[in-house]
């Protein structure tokens, strides 16, 4: 356990013992670092732990506070109740519909609350500049024509240490080097699966995993998913049972848009459910870096031993937006990704490789990790206080472990892609709920953002947008 760690659990034990009680102020930051003897950082990080657990709030100018514990848990909103989609496939056509949402938050101006990237302020770009700079002036040329299909040797080499780190053996000569994780999630569905095959996904589930079986010509059997836990093993297996699902595209860490972390043993099932029938699973991990507890939940990847499991990662949303660089760990399918990569784009970029690879080896990324998980633990905290205050009565709202989703219910007579136009209208962007359901369904749910640094700016627009919720409220009959 880190010294912050073992700080903010001591203050967590004096909140639980009463010792300090609602309302309460806590040392400040430099009062801390005097009586223990620590650094004021360290103090930061376990506060902003503490916050992400809901036991402590800042108040600007004025410092931390215990929670009115007992108020916050009757007035906060209930979480959303698991889904119930339909039992047959469907074809899929939605990508209209996320053109135009998309299309809507390329305007700057914009506070993006519906976008699907944290807030660029989070990273180290500076750095990674100066690391691609560097890699590019010493590469070797003839390396551009060796690293082509499954990507620099050392980025790979880099990869498989972070999962030897998890306990997991994977061998380099597995993964593949891809542009972001799209491409990654993409290469995987196209090696094991044909037109006209069905595809289990989540529900809700991401919107471009819906587009890549809509272009694909695969259709879609949406499985029951709890706002918590991920998805409904019982509920697998009756789709499994009813459908010959050809693959399953599923998100076991901190899912888009729910935020849901499957627990360990779920995933351990789920693995052996589908190793049983021989499906392979694709599993997106873009978010498994981003959680908020004390250690990093494995994938599914570390329950398969069959090479069954396509795990897909990237560093567009822990370490470098806009480079575009991902992979995955095909397992037996490796080969079939490489030869599809190779026939589609025949490599990712090589200097964002160089950069990440140069990062990589000079150390400090899982520093930067730390930070950036204190980061979005507190943001997501603050977001949650905002929903709770502001939102109309009725609305539930996820509690996530990790990521930097939250996922809205808004009472039933609000239409979410009313909202998401009414937004717009006040320069705010929203992710409304019709476009992660290959049946537009969730039609009174959206996703919002909330992985941006503290701003003031983006504390008004979660304000505006319950405002603008409330307005759209039914008149009671």
């Amino acid at each position: 356990m880190t010294r912050y760690e073992r700080y903010a659990d001591e203050i967590a034990d004096l909140i639980g013992q009463q010792t300090l009680r609602p309302g309460d102020r806590l040392p400040s930051v430099r009062q801390a670092s005097t009586q223990r003897q620590i650094s004021p950082s360290t103090v930061f990080q376990a506060y902003y732990l503490l916050e992400a657990r809901g036991l402590i709030q800042a108040r600007p100018r004025s410092g931390y506070y215990v929670c009115a514990a007992s108020v916050a848990s009757k007035a906060a909103p209930a979480e959303p109740a698991p889904s119930q989609p339909p039992a047959g496939s469907t074809k899929v056509a939605i990508s209209e519909l996320v053109f135009e949402v998309l299309g809507a938050m390329r305007q700057r101006e914009l506070v993006p609350l519906g976008s699907a990237f944290p807030g660029p302020e989070l990273f180290p770009l500076p750095r990674l500049a100066r690391t691609l700079a560097a890699g590019m002036r010493r590469m070797d040329p003839k390396r551009i024509v060796e690293d082509l299909g499954p990507g620099n040797a050392d980025l790979r080499r880099q990869i498989a240490l972070r999962y030897a780190v998890q306990g997991m053996k994977v061998d380099p000569n597995e993964i593949v080097i891809t542009n972001g994780a799209m491409e990654a999630l993409n290469l995987s569905l196209q090696a094991v699966t044909q037109p006209g095959d069905v595809v289990a996904i989540e529900s809700p589930t991401f919107y471009a995993a819906l587009q890549a079986l809509e272009r694909l010509n695969l259709r879609a059997v949406e499985v029951a998913t709890h706002p918590r836990h991920g998805v409904d093993l019982g509920a697998l297996q009756a789709v499994l049972a009813r459908h010959r699902v050809k693959a399953c595209w599923f998100m076991p860490n901190f899912q888009n848009p729910l935020g849901c972390l499957m627990p360990e043993q779920a995933k351990r099932d789920l693995v052996a459910m589908l190793a049983a029938r021989e499906i392979p699973l694709i599993e997106d991990d873009v978010y498994g870096e981003l959680y908020f507890g004390r250690h990093q939940p494995p994938p599914a990847k570390a329950f398969d031993r069959l090479g069954a499991v396509m795990h897909c990662g990237s560093f567009s949303k822990c370490l470098a937006p806009g480079y575009r660089v991902g992979w995955v760990a095909a397992g037996r399918h490796a080969q079939a990704v490489e030869r599809l990569k190779l026939m589609t784009s025949l490599s990712a970029p090589v200097p964002s490789q160089e950069a990440i690879t140069g990062y990589l080896q000079q150390g400090g990324y899982d520093r930067h990790l730390r930070q950036l998980r204190q980061a979005l633990a507190g943001s997501q905290a603050r977001a949650l206080r905002a929903v709770e205050k502001h939102f109309p009565k009725g609305t539930r709202v996820t509690r996530p472990e990790g990521g930097y989703f939250l996922w809205i219910e808004l009472p039933p007579s609000i239409d979410a892609w009313q909202l998401h136009r009414l937004a717009l209208s006040h320069s705010i962007s929203l992710a409304p709920g019709q476009i992660f359901s290959a049946g537009r369904r969730f039609g009174h749910c959206l996703r919002l953002n909330c992985g941006h640094a503290a701003d003031k700016r983006v504390d008004q627009a979660i304000k505006t947008v319950g405002q603008l919720a409330g307005s759209l409220l039914a008149p009671p009959a």
